[in-house]
């Protein structure tokens, strides 16, 4: 995988889940946005749990994961592959995806700086909606949308858009072309590492307080 791309790209997008800055008239979708960053900045302020960095992590990532619509993300980052998969692959992927976003999120999230985020725009078409961010830095401000889809009444985030780069794009480029070159199960061998990856460096920061 093109490692710089997409933790580039995750870096960038979790910053939205920083600061709240100024909004516009905003409707309830992101309000349900804004909720969930609201519930971030609780977590990440609370003294209590700086001392406890696994349940912190818990915490941050049971708040992210109630706000990612993770099987719209697995559908469209798999792409063509998703339909060949059988629904037990389906699951686990689902599962590896989930447990790779929320480990990537949370450990860039723990260590946030004082950035600002702007709402600047919200646009909708029956049950797809894009909320336009802005982070604002210090050297600079980023434009980030949430690409949104409304699922049994909430609204959830499917994508993110990061100075026009596509997150979940981004990662259907990558998994087509290891699937093409080596293989589905090459993968999801690939993922799981990675995964491990970040669970022991969460344990290693646990043993290290």
């Amino acid at each position: 995988m093109n490692r710089k791309i997409t933790l580039g790209c995750m870096l960038i997008a979790v910053s939205l889940f920083l600061c709240a800055g100024q909004v516009f008239a905003e409707s309830q979708i992101t309000a349900d946005v804004r909720e969930t960053i609201d519930q971030v900045l609780e977590i990440v302020a609370d003294e209590n749990l700086k001392n406890d960095p696994v349940l912190r992590r818990e915490k941050l990532r049971k708040v992210i994961g109630l706000r990612f619509n993770y099987k719209q993300m697995v559908m469209r980052s798999l792409a063509k592959n998703y339909k060949t998969r059988s629904d037990e692959e389906r699951k686990e992927f689902t599962l590896l995806f989930k447990k790779l976003l929320e480990n990537s999120y949370a450990s860039k999230i723990e260590n946030y700086k004082d950035e600002t985020i702007n709402y600047v725009d919200e646009q909708v078409k029956g049950k797809y909606a894009l909320v336009r961010t802005q982070i604002v830095r210090k050297d600079g401000v980023i434009d980030v949308d949430y690409k949104m889809l409304k699922d049994d009444g909430q609204w959830l985030v499917y994508d993110f858009v990061i100075e026009g780069v596509s997150l979940i794009r981004n990662y259907k480029s990558q998994f087509s072309k290891i699937i093409s070159t080596e293989s589905y199960a090459a993968l999801v061998s690939k993922l799981s590492k990675k995964i491990d990856d970040l669970e022991a460096r969460k344990n290693t920061d646990a043993e290290n307080l």
